[in-house]
C-alpha cells in the first residue's frame, strides 16, 4: 500500500480570507509541512516582498499551534483537521486509487449496489455517473451490446443508451424496484 503514496501527500492552494488578498499554498509531503505565503498589495513596501515559507517536520507540525491556526485559518477546520490526520500516519488510501482501478472494482458489483455506492461521496457519485463509467458498463455487461453501437453510445450519452436499451428488469433509474413500496408494502 505504500507504492500509492506519491511524494506529495496532499496540496492546496487559495487566497487568504477578506479582506486579504495574499495567496498561500499548503503542502504536505512524506516529510514534512509547507506553507508558501506570497502577500499581494498595492503598498510600495510591499513591493518588492519575497514569499515567506515555513517548513515543520510532523512531530513540530503536530505541537505548533500557530501554523495550525494559519492553516485553519485560511483553508478551514477540515483541512487543518484532515492534515493532522496525515501527520499522525492516517492515510486515506482510498483516496489515492487512480479512478480506472476503481471503476474496474465498481464494474464487479451488481446495479443496485452501485447505486448505493454513488450515495457514499462525491467521489464515487462522480465515477458512477461518469459517461466511462456507463461506457464500460453496457460494453462489458450487456449481452445484446454490438461494436456498431458505438456511434449511438456517444450520440446519447452511454448512460442513456444502457436504459433506453439494455436494462429491463424491473429496476428504475434510481435503483428501486418499481413493484416495491419505497414504505417496504409490496
Amino acid at each position: 500500500m505504500a507504492s500509492l503514496l506519491g511524494e506529495k501527500l496532499f496540496e492546496i492552494s487559495g487566497q487568504g480570507p477578506a479582506p486579504s488578498k495574499d495567496f498561500y499554498n499548503f503542502v504536505i509531503t512524506r516529510n514534512e509541512v509547507i506553507l508558501n505565503m506570497w502577500t499581494v498589495s498595492l503598498r510600495l513596501e510591499n513591493k518588492f516582498r519575497p514569499p515567506k515559507q515555513l517548513r515543520s517536520t510532523f512531530s513540530n507540525f503536530l505541537l505548533d499551534k500557530q501554523l495550525q491556526y494559519d492553516i485553519s485559518h485560511v483553508f478551514g477546520e477540515k483541512i487543518l483537521e484532515y492534515s493532522l490526520s496525515l501527520c499522525r500516519g492516517n492515510y486515506d488510501y482510498l483516496d489515492r486509487i487512480p479512478d480506472d482501478l476503481l471503476l474496474r472494482i465498481i464494474s464487479f458489483l451488481q446495479l443496485k449496489e452501485r447505486f448505493v455506492l454513488a450515495q457514499v461521496s462525491k467521489r464515487f457519485r462522480m465515477l458512477c455517473d461518469s459517461d466511462k463509467f456507463w461506457e464500460m458498463l453496457v460494453k462489458n455487461d450487456c449481452p445484446d451490446y454490438q461494436p456498431d453501437m458505438e456511434d449511438l453510445g456517444r450520440a446519447m450519452g452511454w448512460k442513456m443508451t444502457f436504459f433506453t436499451f439494455f436494462h429491463s428488469d424491473g429496476t428504475n433509474i434510481n435503483g428501486i424496484d418499481d413493484d416495491v413500496d419505497l414504505n417496504g408494502n409490496e
